[in-house]
Protein backbone atom coordinates (compact mmCIF):
# COMPACT_ATOMS: atom_id res chain seq x y z
CA UNK A 1 0.00 0.00 0.00
CA UNK A 2 1.40 3.61 -0.97
CA UNK A 3 1.98 6.56 1.69
CA UNK A 4 -0.91 9.22 1.17
CA UNK A 5 -1.37 12.43 1.66
CA UNK A 6 -3.23 11.70 5.30
CA UNK A 7 -0.13 9.79 6.73
CA UNK A 8 2.54 12.68 5.30
CA UNK A 9 0.31 15.46 7.16
CA UNK A 10 0.00 13.78 10.35
CA UNK A 11 3.81 12.77 10.38
CA UNK A 12 4.27 16.89 9.68
CA UNK A 13 2.04 18.04 12.34
CA UNK A 14 4.07 16.66 15.05
CA UNK A 15 6.81 19.00 13.58
CA UNK A 16 7.40 21.95 16.24
CA UNK A 17 8.37 25.39 14.01
CA UNK A 18 9.50 28.78 15.55
CA UNK A 19 5.55 29.53 15.29
CA UNK A 20 4.60 27.57 18.12
CA UNK A 21 2.48 25.73 16.28
CA UNK A 22 2.83 22.30 14.14
CA UNK A 23 4.26 22.01 10.82
CA UNK A 24 1.30 21.49 9.14
CA UNK A 25 -0.77 24.63 10.90
CA UNK A 26 1.89 27.03 10.30
CA UNK A 27 0.93 28.18 6.78
CA UNK A 28 3.91 27.38 4.99
CA UNK A 29 3.55 24.03 3.51
CA UNK A 30 3.38 23.79 -0.25
CA UNK A 31 0.30 21.02 -1.82
CA UNK A 32 2.54 17.82 -1.35
CA UNK A 33 2.48 15.46 -3.38
CA UNK A 34 2.46 11.34 -1.86
CA UNK A 35 2.35 7.84 -3.85
CA UNK A 36 4.51 5.16 -4.91
CA UNK A 37 6.61 5.58 -2.20
CA UNK A 38 7.89 9.28 -2.39
CA UNK A 39 7.33 12.21 -1.11
CA UNK A 40 7.74 15.84 -2.35
CA UNK A 41 7.10 18.93 -0.85
CA UNK A 42 8.20 22.18 -0.03
CA UNK A 43 8.34 24.97 2.78
CA UNK A 44 7.82 28.47 2.41
CA UNK A 45 8.88 31.46 4.32
CA UNK A 46 10.49 34.62 4.00
CA UNK A 47 14.29 34.85 3.71
CA UNK A 48 14.38 36.78 7.24
CA UNK A 49 12.89 33.92 8.63
CA UNK A 50 15.56 30.82 6.91
CA UNK A 51 18.02 30.15 9.42
CA UNK A 52 15.24 30.04 12.24
CA UNK A 53 13.82 27.15 10.21
CA UNK A 54 16.60 25.12 8.78
CA UNK A 55 16.44 22.74 11.43
CA UNK A 56 12.60 22.30 10.46
CA UNK A 57 12.98 21.19 7.36
CA UNK A 58 15.57 18.59 8.73
CA UNK A 59 12.62 17.58 11.22
CA UNK A 60 10.51 17.47 8.50
CA UNK A 61 12.60 14.94 6.07
CA UNK A 62 13.15 12.90 8.73
CA UNK A 63 9.32 12.35 9.88
CA UNK A 64 8.48 11.62 6.47
CA UNK A 65 11.35 8.82 5.79
CA UNK A 66 10.24 7.20 9.25
CA UNK A 67 6.42 6.86 7.50
CA UNK A 68 6.51 2.92 6.52
CA UNK A 69 6.58 2.42 2.97
CA UNK A 70 8.56 5.73 2.21
CA UNK A 71 11.53 5.41 -0.16
CA UNK A 72 12.56 8.46 -1.16
CA UNK A 73 11.82 12.22 0.13
CA UNK A 74 12.52 15.70 -0.90
CA UNK A 75 11.77 18.31 1.10
CA UNK A 76 13.06 21.90 0.06
CA UNK A 77 13.07 25.01 1.93
CA UNK A 78 11.89 28.48 -0.28
CA UNK A 79 13.54 31.40 1.15
CA UNK A 80 12.33 34.62 -0.50
CA UNK A 81 12.65 38.35 0.40
CA UNK A 82 9.93 40.51 -0.07
CA UNK A 83 10.39 42.95 -2.71
CA UNK A 84 12.23 45.82 -1.21
CA UNK A 85 13.54 44.39 1.68
CA UNK A 86 17.53 43.85 2.34
CA UNK A 87 19.00 40.59 1.49
CA UNK A 88 19.17 38.12 4.38
CA UNK A 89 22.18 36.29 5.56
CA UNK A 90 23.35 33.73 3.19
CA UNK A 91 22.10 30.16 4.91
CA UNK A 92 24.98 28.46 7.12
CA UNK A 93 27.61 26.41 4.71
CA UNK A 94 26.67 23.23 6.38
CA UNK A 95 22.72 23.58 6.56
CA UNK A 96 21.87 20.75 3.57
CA UNK A 97 19.11 21.46 1.29
CA UNK A 98 18.33 25.32 2.26
CA UNK A 99 18.46 27.48 -0.93
CA UNK A 100 18.51 31.22 -0.98
CA UNK A 101 16.48 32.26 -3.96
CA UNK A 102 16.47 36.25 -3.18
CA UNK A 103 20.14 35.92 -4.35
CA UNK A 104 22.88 33.54 -5.65
CA UNK A 105 25.26 36.04 -4.82
CA UNK A 106 26.47 35.97 -0.64
CA UNK A 107 26.66 39.56 0.95
CA UNK A 108 30.05 40.79 0.62
CA UNK A 109 32.56 39.20 2.86
CA UNK A 110 30.32 36.50 3.37
CA UNK A 111 31.73 32.69 1.94
CA UNK A 112 31.85 32.08 -1.80
CA UNK A 113 28.88 29.50 -2.92
CA UNK A 114 31.98 27.40 -3.70
CA UNK A 115 32.77 26.76 -0.54
CA UNK A 116 30.10 24.27 -0.43
CA UNK A 117 31.67 22.04 -2.94
CA UNK A 118 32.58 18.32 -1.74
CA UNK A 119 33.71 15.84 -4.26
CA UNK A 120 31.33 12.66 -4.60
CA UNK A 121 33.24 9.84 -2.73
CA UNK A 122 34.24 7.41 -5.38
CA UNK A 123 33.65 9.52 -8.35
CA UNK A 124 36.85 10.73 -10.24
CA UNK A 125 35.45 13.73 -12.88
CA UNK A 126 32.17 14.99 -12.96
CA UNK A 127 31.27 16.45 -15.85
CA UNK A 128 28.07 18.48 -17.31
CA UNK A 129 26.97 18.31 -20.53
CA UNK A 130 24.19 21.44 -21.11
CA UNK A 131 22.96 23.39 -23.68
CA UNK A 132 21.65 27.15 -23.74
CA UNK A 133 18.35 25.89 -25.24
CA UNK A 134 16.27 22.96 -25.78
CA UNK A 135 15.73 21.18 -28.68
CA UNK A 136 19.25 20.78 -29.89
CA UNK A 137 19.49 16.77 -28.48
CA UNK A 138 21.49 17.22 -25.41
CA UNK A 139 20.27 14.44 -23.69
CA UNK A 140 21.09 11.88 -26.73
CA UNK A 141 24.05 13.39 -26.89
CA UNK A 142 24.82 13.38 -23.30
CA UNK A 143 23.77 9.28 -22.94
CA UNK A 144 25.99 8.57 -26.24
CA UNK A 145 28.90 10.39 -25.16
CA UNK A 146 28.37 7.90 -22.23
CA UNK A 147 28.25 5.37 -24.62
CA UNK A 148 31.67 6.34 -25.92
CA UNK A 149 33.62 7.52 -22.61
CA UNK A 150 32.52 3.46 -21.38
CA UNK A 151 33.96 2.15 -24.97
CA UNK A 152 37.03 3.74 -24.07
CA UNK A 153 37.17 1.58 -21.06
CA UNK A 154 36.45 4.17 -18.13
CA UNK A 155 33.79 3.38 -15.57
CA UNK A 156 31.36 5.91 -16.53
CA UNK A 157 27.89 7.30 -14.46
CA UNK A 158 24.70 9.46 -15.84
CA UNK A 159 22.87 11.57 -13.48
CA UNK A 160 19.32 12.88 -15.44
CA UNK A 161 19.27 16.63 -13.93
CA UNK A 162 16.37 17.65 -16.51
CA UNK A 163 14.03 17.90 -13.91
CA UNK A 164 11.56 19.20 -16.03
CA UNK A 165 11.19 16.86 -19.02
CA UNK A 166 13.80 14.12 -17.47
CA UNK A 167 14.35 11.93 -21.36
CA UNK A 168 16.84 8.88 -20.04
CA UNK A 169 13.86 6.77 -18.72
CA UNK A 170 12.52 7.18 -22.70
CA UNK A 171 16.38 6.87 -23.85
CA UNK A 172 17.46 4.02 -21.93
CA UNK A 173 14.03 1.73 -22.10
CA UNK A 174 14.15 1.42 -18.49
CA UNK A 175 11.02 1.16 -16.68
CA UNK A 176 12.27 0.13 -12.95
CA UNK A 177 12.42 1.30 -10.17
CA UNK A 178 15.68 2.62 -8.14
CA UNK A 179 15.88 0.17 -4.91
CA UNK A 180 17.65 1.53 -1.55
CA UNK A 181 20.51 0.47 -0.01
CA UNK A 182 21.41 -0.53 4.24
CA UNK A 183 22.37 3.43 4.10
CA UNK A 184 18.83 4.13 2.30
CA UNK A 185 20.79 5.90 -0.49
CA UNK A 186 19.31 4.58 -3.94
CA UNK A 187 21.39 2.63 -5.89
CA UNK A 188 21.38 3.75 -9.69
CA UNK A 189 20.31 1.19 -12.24
CA UNK A 190 22.37 -0.43 -14.42
CA UNK A 191 22.02 -0.64 -18.39
CA UNK A 192 24.34 -0.60 -20.95
CA UNK A 193 27.55 -1.26 -18.74
CA UNK A 194 26.74 2.67 -17.20
CA UNK A 195 25.37 3.34 -13.37
CA UNK A 196 22.22 5.88 -14.39
CA UNK A 197 19.36 7.82 -12.04
CA UNK A 198 17.15 9.95 -13.18
CA UNK A 199 14.30 11.66 -11.82
CA UNK A 200 12.11 10.25 -14.21
CA UNK A 201 12.46 7.04 -12.43
CA UNK A 202 10.82 8.22 -9.43
CA UNK A 203 7.83 10.21 -10.99
CA UNK A 204 5.30 9.03 -13.86
CA UNK A 205 6.44 9.81 -17.27
CA UNK A 206 3.59 12.35 -17.59
CA UNK A 207 3.19 14.29 -14.54
CA UNK A 208 3.93 17.91 -14.41
CA UNK A 209 7.06 19.21 -12.62
CA UNK A 210 5.96 22.11 -11.76
CA UNK A 211 8.58 22.57 -9.13
CA UNK A 212 10.15 26.31 -7.46
CA UNK A 213 13.59 26.82 -7.95
CA UNK A 214 14.54 25.61 -4.44
CA UNK A 215 12.88 22.27 -5.04
CA UNK A 216 14.89 21.96 -8.18
CA UNK A 217 17.61 22.62 -6.75
CA UNK A 218 17.05 20.25 -3.69
CA UNK A 219 16.42 17.54 -5.95
CA UNK A 220 19.69 18.28 -7.82
CA UNK A 221 21.36 17.81 -4.37
CA UNK A 222 19.96 14.44 -3.49
CA UNK A 223 20.38 13.07 -6.85
CA UNK A 224 24.00 13.38 -6.33
CA UNK A 225 24.63 13.13 -2.75
CA UNK A 226 21.68 10.29 -1.55
CA UNK A 227 22.87 8.04 -4.51
CA UNK A 228 24.85 5.00 -4.36
CA UNK A 229 27.28 5.72 -7.42
CA UNK A 230 29.99 3.31 -6.53
CA UNK A 231 33.79 4.02 -8.04
CA UNK A 232 33.10 5.83 -11.53
CA UNK A 233 35.76 7.29 -13.42
CA UNK A 234 33.46 9.72 -14.53
CA UNK A 235 29.88 10.75 -13.86
CA UNK A 236 28.03 12.97 -17.07
CA UNK A 237 25.48 14.63 -16.04
CA UNK A 238 22.30 15.78 -18.50
CA UNK A 239 21.47 19.38 -17.53
CA UNK A 240 18.42 20.94 -18.19
CA UNK A 241 18.61 23.80 -20.98
CA UNK A 242 18.90 27.11 -19.75
CA UNK A 243 20.89 28.80 -17.45
CA UNK A 244 19.11 28.56 -14.11
CA UNK A 245 18.97 27.40 -10.38
CA UNK A 246 19.91 23.36 -11.66
CA UNK A 247 23.11 24.82 -13.44
CA UNK A 248 24.20 27.15 -10.44
CA UNK A 249 23.25 24.08 -7.87
CA UNK A 250 25.53 22.27 -9.92
CA UNK A 251 28.39 23.86 -9.83
CA UNK A 252 27.93 25.47 -6.15
CA UNK A 253 27.65 21.39 -4.83
CA UNK A 254 30.32 19.82 -6.63
CA UNK A 255 33.49 20.53 -8.39
CA UNK A 256 33.18 20.04 -11.67
CA UNK A 257 35.61 18.89 -14.03
CA UNK A 258 34.43 20.65 -17.21
CA UNK A 259 31.71 21.39 -19.06
CA UNK A 260 30.17 19.93 -22.79
CA UNK A 261 28.50 22.36 -24.58
CA UNK A 262 25.65 21.30 -26.77
CA UNK A 263 24.81 23.51 -30.11
CA UNK A 264 23.16 23.04 -33.53
CA UNK A 265 24.76 25.39 -36.61
CA UNK A 266 22.10 27.84 -36.36
CA UNK A 267 22.42 31.54 -35.42
CA UNK A 268 19.54 31.09 -32.44
CA UNK A 269 20.77 27.95 -30.71
CA UNK A 270 24.56 29.36 -30.66
CA UNK A 271 23.47 32.74 -29.12
CA UNK A 272 21.97 30.69 -26.21
CA UNK A 273 24.80 28.20 -26.29
CA UNK A 274 26.90 31.54 -25.80
CA UNK A 275 25.11 32.02 -22.63
CA UNK A 276 25.55 28.78 -21.32
CA UNK A 277 29.46 29.10 -21.80
CA UNK A 278 29.40 32.46 -19.93
CA UNK A 279 27.97 30.97 -17.44
CA UNK A 280 30.22 28.02 -16.49
CA UNK A 281 32.91 30.67 -17.03
CA UNK A 282 31.71 33.19 -14.20
CA UNK A 283 31.39 30.31 -11.68
CA UNK A 284 34.67 28.37 -12.49
CA UNK A 285 33.88 25.26 -15.01
CA UNK A 286 36.41 24.43 -17.30
CA UNK A 287 34.27 24.35 -21.00
CA UNK A 288 36.08 21.22 -22.25
CA UNK A 289 34.13 22.13 -25.98
CA UNK A 290 31.41 22.81 -28.05
CA UNK A 291 29.41 19.82 -29.88
CA UNK A 292 27.79 20.44 -33.09
CA UNK A 293 24.62 18.68 -33.29
CA UNK A 294 22.40 17.70 -35.99
CA UNK A 295 25.58 19.45 -38.21
CA UNK A 296 24.47 18.14 -41.29
CA UNK A 297 21.75 15.56 -43.30
CA UNK A 298 23.57 13.37 -45.55
CA UNK A 299 20.55 11.64 -48.09
CA UNK A 300 21.17 7.64 -47.52
CA UNK A 301 19.96 7.06 -51.19
CA UNK A 302 22.13 9.48 -53.27
CA UNK A 303 24.66 10.60 -50.33
CA UNK A 304 24.23 14.63 -51.32
CA UNK A 305 25.11 16.39 -47.96
CA UNK A 306 22.56 19.41 -47.11
CA UNK A 307 22.76 21.26 -44.47
CA UNK A 308 19.53 22.28 -42.99
CA UNK A 309 20.18 23.75 -40.08
CA UNK A 310 23.50 25.58 -41.77
CA UNK A 311 26.88 24.26 -41.13
CA UNK A 312 29.97 24.85 -39.17
CA UNK A 313 28.66 27.45 -36.55
CA UNK A 314 29.56 25.66 -33.51
CA UNK A 315 33.28 25.42 -34.64
CA UNK A 316 33.66 29.07 -36.17
CA UNK A 317 32.13 29.99 -32.46
CA UNK A 318 34.48 27.66 -30.67
CA UNK A 319 37.48 29.44 -32.62
CA UNK A 320 36.22 32.44 -31.87
CA UNK A 321 35.40 31.87 -27.91
CA UNK A 322 39.33 29.95 -27.91
CA UNK A 323 37.47 26.61 -27.03
CA UNK A 324 38.18 23.21 -28.10
CA UNK A 325 35.63 22.07 -30.79
CA UNK A 326 34.47 18.47 -30.18
CA UNK A 327 33.38 17.22 -33.13
CA UNK A 328 30.45 17.24 -35.79
CA UNK A 329 26.95 14.54 -35.34
CA UNK A 330 24.94 14.32 -38.33
CA UNK A 331 21.30 14.82 -38.23
CA UNK A 332 20.56 10.74 -39.02
CA UNK A 333 17.23 8.47 -38.93
CA UNK A 334 18.76 5.81 -37.13
CA UNK A 335 20.08 8.44 -33.98
CA UNK A 336 16.83 9.49 -33.80
CA UNK A 337 15.21 6.29 -34.14
CA UNK A 338 17.68 4.02 -31.60
CA UNK A 339 16.75 6.49 -29.45
CA UNK A 340 13.37 6.35 -29.59
CA UNK A 341 13.51 2.27 -28.75
CA UNK A 342 15.43 2.83 -25.92
CA UNK A 343 18.55 1.57 -27.67
CA UNK A 344 20.88 4.55 -28.59
CA UNK A 345 23.01 3.92 -31.43
CA UNK A 346 26.79 3.85 -29.74
CA UNK A 347 25.11 0.81 -28.37
CA UNK A 348 22.79 -0.76 -30.89
CA UNK A 349 25.04 -0.12 -34.11
CA UNK A 350 28.73 0.12 -32.11
CA UNK A 351 30.78 -0.61 -35.51
CA UNK A 352 28.85 2.31 -37.01
CA UNK A 353 29.95 5.93 -38.44
CA UNK A 354 27.92 7.08 -35.48
CA UNK A 355 29.25 5.56 -32.69
CA UNK A 356 32.70 6.46 -33.87
CA UNK A 357 31.73 9.94 -34.10
CA UNK A 358 30.59 9.37 -30.57
CA UNK A 359 34.05 7.35 -29.51
CA UNK A 360 35.87 10.23 -31.28
CA UNK A 361 34.18 13.08 -29.21
CA UNK A 362 34.45 11.08 -25.64
CA UNK A 363 37.97 10.68 -26.61
CA UNK A 364 38.91 14.43 -26.75
CA UNK A 365 36.81 14.59 -23.58
CA UNK A 366 38.73 11.95 -21.40
CA UNK A 367 42.22 13.25 -22.77
CA UNK A 368 41.24 16.40 -20.82
CA UNK A 369 40.08 14.58 -17.85
CA UNK A 370 42.94 11.97 -17.64
CA UNK A 371 44.72 14.31 -14.49
CA UNK A 372 41.35 14.17 -12.57
CA UNK A 373 40.73 10.03 -13.63
CA UNK A 374 44.46 9.17 -12.93
CA UNK A 375 44.64 11.11 -9.67
CA UNK A 376 41.71 9.30 -8.00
Amino acid sequence: MGVTQQQVQDALAKVATPRGVGLTNAGVLSPISAGDGKVFFSINVEASEARAWEGVRAAAESAVRAIPGVEVAMVALTAERKAGAAAPPAPHRHAPGVQNVASHRPPQGGPSPMSRQAEIPGVAAIIAVASGKGGVGKSTTALNLALGLRDLGLRVGLLDADIYGPSVPRLTGIREKPQLNVDRKMIPLQRFGLSIMSIGFLVEEETAMIWRGPMVMSAVTQMLRDVAWGTLDVLVVDMPPGTGDAQLTLAQTVPLKGAVIISTPQDLSLIDARRGLAMFTKVNVPVLGIIENMSYFRCPHCGTQSDIFGHGGARHEAERLGVPFLGEIPLHMSIRTTSDAGTPVVESEPKGLHAAIYREIGAKVRDQLKDAIAAA
